[in-house]
């Protein structure tokens, strides 16, 4: 029970006027929906599952509550930040709760989870996006950024049983595309009846700032820098702001206007991409020189208006594993030799095929003719079939799961960007979106280091070029 409450209906009292003082319009309807089931979808950053976290423990901690509360994130270090937010908000709630602590919960397949036990022998169980971390368990259900998880229909499948008995099945999430179970579930509840009877919320970043989200952020902003520029925008003015700093439209639509992209118009699906990331806590970045694996590099050359991309893998076991990600913006040629050279120069570099086409003859005709370089460094010049060759064999890599990258939003957007179109003479071609941060170079860059590491000898261009 709540330290400074003696009794259940002194408990609600207190909570109620914690919430009015402390949450804004959305906040407030999403803590005050007790539905059996909802879903929502949101923006990001903006207080969604801070919020979530507080109906999480207020529930949960009531004496005569009788089910635990298991929380889904889509990786360890998003359980953690929830969990972070729940051990808060017992403690401005001065509700008696011991720490958080971790509990295998599947011995077998050593899955554990994070744990803040309650006084009223109830618990808050943090997991990660192991789907199978959910089995078995009896209680309400919350799955956060339901959308990114790659399982999410078996997540579902998974966890909505263990409602039967009681609790509640809580769902919020951005979205990914268009092809999740998130997304059908949304689109059933539109247009197909609702069959499951969920209780849907939508709050975009336009919503959150018309119910006074600016001035939670300033209040923020201030007490860390009271210069600040951003204390004097408008909420238009910050919109637009968040817009300008996004990848791309696509990006900002999706991640913060609710609009989920079509996975049919991109060449490589969200579910592909999302299959292929390295996890938050995972290094990814290796001390190069002290590898026993060989490397391969894929370099798309730009300097006034695209990037230049420099994309390490190290092939382990047959998974090419991404080392490094370099983008060079509007930086002189000399000053991207003197990055690349030494990575060329590695012990167990094997290939480098760099994008020769237009500005970059001269840079990789250089990289060719130096003598530490010879027989490790291919031109490779773009046209459409060159691409083509190149294209397809980097889906074909997400498809197989021998590819890992970065989970960073540039490269995602850059992924993602890359379209197959067919011409008016049914010639196949593909197109990248330009955006603030370049003309899918990345993805070209990753498609060159996946080539190099599949190509014996420069003579296969041969025959695409001429």
């Amino acid at each position: 029970m709540n330290i400074i409450c003696k009794s259940e209906s002194e408990y609600r009292a207190w909570v109620k006027e914690v919430e009015a003082a402390r949450f804004l319009g959305f906040q407030k309807r999403w803590i005050a929906d007790r539905s059996r089931n909802k879903i929502a979808e949101k923006s990001r950053q903006i207080g969604f599952s801070w919020s979530d976290a507080f109906d999480t423990v207020t529930e949960t901690a009531m004496t005569t509550w009788p089910y635990d509360c298991w929380v889904t994130s889509r990786d360890q270090i998003q359980a953690q930040l929830y969990g972070t937010d729940c051990q808060y908000w017992a403690g401005a709630l001065q509700i008696a709760a011991g720490a958080w602590g971790e509990v295998v919960v599947n011995e077998e397949k050593k899955i554990s989870a994070q744990r803040m036990p309650l006084a009223n022998e109830r618990n808050i169980w943090s997991l990660s996006s192991n789907v199978d971390a959910q089995a078995g368990k009896r209680g309400t259900r919350k799955l956060d950024e339901f959308a990114l998880n790659p399982r999410n229909r078996a997540l579902f499948s998974i966890a909505q049983p263990g409602t039967t008995w009681g609790g509640r099945l809580v769902i919020f999430s951005t979205h990914r595309g268009t092809a999740n179970y998130h997304n059908e579930l949304i689109q059933e509840i539109r247009h197909k009846g609702n069959p499951k009877n969920f209780s849907l919320h939508r709050v975009t970043l336009e919503d959150a700032l018309r119910e006074g989200l600016l001035i939670k952020l300033k209040q923020r902003w201030r007490s860390i820098d009271p210069g600040d520029d951003r204390l004097k925008l408008t909420e238009d003015e910050y919109l637009q702001q968040v817009r300008n700093e996004c990848a791309d439209e696509e990006t900002f639509k999706q991640e913060y206007m609710c609009e989920p992209d079509d996975d049919g118009s991109a060449f490589i699906s969200y579910e592909l991409i999302d299959s292929c990331k390295y996890r938050g806590e995972e290094k990814w970045q290796t001390d190069l020189a002290e590898t026993k694996n060989p490397l391969f590099i894929g370099v798309d050359i730009g300097r006034k208006h695209d990037l230049t991309v420099i994309w390490v893998i190290e092939k382990v076991g047959g998974v090419n594993l991404t080392r490094r990600v370099i983008e060079l913006k509007k930086t002189r040629f000399a000053v991207q030799e003197s990055i690349l050279y030494p990575l060329l120069d590695l012990p167990n570099l094997s290939r480098c095929c760099i994008d020769d086409t237009g500005i970059g003859a001269q840079f990789a005709e250089r990289a060719k003719e130096r003598p530490s370089s010879a027989g490790k460094v291919e031109a490779v010049t773009f046209t459409p079939r060159v691409k083509s060759d190149l294209a397809h064999p980097t889906k074909a890599s997400f498809e197989d799961r021998s590819v890992r990258i970065p989970d960073e939003k540039e490269i995602i957007a850059d992924l993602r960007g890359i379209r197959k179109e067919t011409t008016s003479s049914n010639n196949v071609r593909f197109t990248g979106e330009r955006s603030e941060s370049g003309h899918c170079d990345r993805f070209w860059a990753l498609a060159l280091a996946l080539h190099a590491g599949k190509t014996p000898t420069s003579n296969y261009w041969g025959h695409l070029i001429s």
